[in-house]
């Protein structure tokens, strides 16, 4: 008797097998990938479902490492104007004293000269603070940074030309939403005026050169006038630097704040595509294991004829 196993059943043994092989091969080729790179999702074809997922944390990230890098900027200027507002502050202590030492009627013209000629020197330092620089921006010069706001000039009314009066519209991005300001201009802070363009109380250029031209004139009800004017002047300063200081705090809590959520960005990328290395370890081992034995059986296995089938 003649056993009928045909050759189309031959042929589907060996598929099976190849097709086994195949896939174990796969695994240990994916395994070796996921060793070597670190990653579990290399290209797109590796997590298909994963990928819009892993596309938009990514874009997350990178508009946080931005707005992160935005930040310490920003933190900067506030460091630098909260400083140069400090020394304008001392300097204003400075005028206090010199308009009380003027206010004092024993004072002599000649005294009274050199009290006007230290003021100057007051108003030169005042105007260079309003010109302080960040990495060559003017930092109280709004919108329009790449130079100053003021110049001196003691022959104007206020001892100083304005070169420009930009406003500060940049907005600095919180990385909790929203934006906030973070800016004051020169004009705000050393010479605000009043809707009609005159002098506003708390004019920091106007103060100095009101006492100096009063000094300068022997003019006591002027000198006794702009002790008035520098006080209102110092407070004007006080409350810049205020701003300033609350401006830090601000940047301080928004960069803690971006730090924490790019960490939190990286283990959620982590999550999706960085590779397991002991399961993939373990998973090489078992899938090479796995292929030295379908090897090993496919070889012990009798070498077919038709003479294997006779009965």
């Amino acid at each position: 008797m003649i056993s009928s196993l045909s050759a189309t059943d031959l042929s589907s043994s060996a598929q099976i097998f190849l097709a086994g092989v195949n896939q174990i091969q796969q695994r240990i080729s994916v395994a070796n990938q996921q060793l070597t790179s670190g990653l579990k999702v290399s290209v797109a074809s590796d997590a298909p479902d994963q990928i819009d997922n892993l596309l938009q944390l990514r874009a997350d990230q990178a508009q946080n490492t931005q707005v992160g890098s935005n930040l310490g900027l920003e933190q900067t200027n506030a460091q630098a104007a909260d400083t140069a507002l400090g020394s304008a502050i001392q300097l204003m202590d400075s005028a206090t004293q010199l308009a009380a030492e003027g206010a004092n009627t024993t004072e002599t013209a000649t005294s009274l000269q050199s009290l006007a000629q230290q003021v100057a020197s007051v108003q030169t330092e005042m105007v260079s603070l309003s010109q302080t620089q960040v990495q060559g921006r003017y930092i109280f010069s709004g919108d329009l940074d790449q130079s100053p706001s003021y110049q001196l000039d003691l022959t104007a009314t206020d001892g100083v030309d304005q070169l420009s009066n930009a406003a500060a519209t940049r907005q600095i991005q919180d990385p909790e939403g929203g934006t906030f300001s973070a800016a004051m201009t020169a004009q705000q802070i050393f010479a605000s005026q009043n809707p009609d363009g005159s002098d506003a109380g708390g004019n920091v250029f106007a103060a100095l050169n009101n006492l100096r031209t009063a000094l300068l004139n022997n003019d006591q009800a002027g000198i006794t006038a702009a002790q008035s004017d520098i006080q209102q002047a110092s407070t004007q300063l006080n409350t810049a630097q205020s701003f300033y200081g609350n401006v830090e705090n601000r940047i301080t809590n928004a960069t803690t704040y971006a730090t924490s959520y790019d960490t939190q960005l990286t283990t959620e990328i982590g999550g999706i595509q960085d590779a397991d290395a002991t399961s993939a370890a373990l998973e090489l081992t078992a899938s090479n294991t796995q292929l030295q034995a379908a090897f090993e059986a496919q070889g012990k296995m009798p070498t077919s004829s038709l003479f294997d089938y006779l009965g």
